[in-house]
């Protein structure tokens, strides 16, 4: 029994440790994204009770791997999968020394040039970024080829300025100097997976029944997720999913994310207006609500959130 109990208490020691190591930064970072909305006591609970255990098991999954290990973050739009992502950052950083690569599939979007051309050419609803189908595939091959390298040498990765709905110039690209331990690849529809041909027939909003009528945009972005999409979702070792509890909950929580964009943004004219993010996240809406049938079932990790935005629970599961 003393064999079993030992184990235990050295770990709980060590999250003990952890804790007291990057409670600081933890908060300091909370403050600085403007998350006012929760007591500290919340804030410590959580990182006790979720983000603590979460970035243990990430850690015991690298040493399992012994390279580099990928991890897909994937949830509703205003999930919070960018605040996840760097917390988890901080602790995997500051108390796991690893090296942390975050990337968003959002900074993989293609040009504003190209999402015309696509809009003339296959469907006018493509001029909209966010769907499969409106990132720029190749350049996120390119990323994954240049880590699994054998000789590792520096290389670059695109940021999308979604003030300005473009691709940022080159010089505002993120380098990668070091061969990163820990990928996290967040973004909406990261694992998302294809429907069956008899579900696309049904509109299931307003936009998809009058501006999609003969599905063409919907069958194109079907058939993006059946491959392309497919092959990049494959590279990811393990898949984290936010689960939101209700999709109408995505309107409230993008409108929360637009006003602090506002907040922070030089660029006003091209924040969304309250009608103007009604019908964007009805490009999202079909493949937000079959990622959460698909993924609560089979994805590694699953966080359920509540209609407050706090983590209610996390599940792991044996892999």
């Amino acid at each position: 029994m003393m064999e079993k109990i030992i184990p235990l208490t050295k770990r709980n020691e060590k999250k003990e440790e952890c804790f007291l190591k990057i409670k600081r930064d933890y908060l300091k970072f909370l403050n600085k994204e403007k998350i006012f909305n929760k007591s500290k006591i919340e804030k410590i609970k959580s990182l006790k009770k979720n983000y603590i255990p979460l970035s243990f098991w990430i850690d015991q999954k690298y040493k399992e791997q012994k390279k580099t290990l990928f991890l897909g973050l994937s949830g509703g739009q205003g999930a919070g999968k960018t605040t996840v992502a760097e917390i988890l950052k901080i602790i995997l950083k500051n108390y796991f020394k690893r090296k942390i690569q975050i990337i968003s599939i959002d900074d993989f979007y293609k040009t504003s040039k190209k999402r015309i051309i696509m809009s003339k050419n296959i469907h006018p609803l493509f001029r909209t970024r966010g769907v499969p189908g409106t990132h720029d595939v190749d350049l996120i091959r390119k990323f994954f080829y240049f880590i699994g390298k054998r000789n590792f040498i520096k290389f670059m990765i695109p940021k999308f300025n979604k003030n300005l709905d473009d691709r940022s110039k080159k010089r505002y690209w993120i380098r990668v100097n070091q061969r990163p331990e820990i990928v996290i690849l967040e973004g909406w529809c990261v694992g998302a997976k294809p429907q069956k041909n008899l579900l696309i027939k049904k509109p299931i909003n307003v936009l998809e029944k009058y501006e999609d009528k003969y599905m063409i945009w919907r069958k194109h972005v079907n058939e993006k997720l059946k491959s392309k999409y497919k092959n990049i979702f494959l590279k990811i070792d393990h898949l984290i999913f936010m689960r939101i509890p209700d999709f109408n909950l995505v309107f409230k929580w993008r409108l929360l994310q637009e006003n602090k964009l506002r907040k922070k943004s030089h660029f006003k004219k091209k924040i969304m207006s309250y009608n103007e993010i009604k019908r964007f996240i009805m490009f999202y809406e079909r493949i937000t609500l079959q990622m959460t049938k698909d993924l609560s079932k089979s994805a590694s990790v699953v966080m359920f959130l509540n209609k407050n935005h706090n983590i209610k629970k996390i599940l792991f599961r044996r892999q």
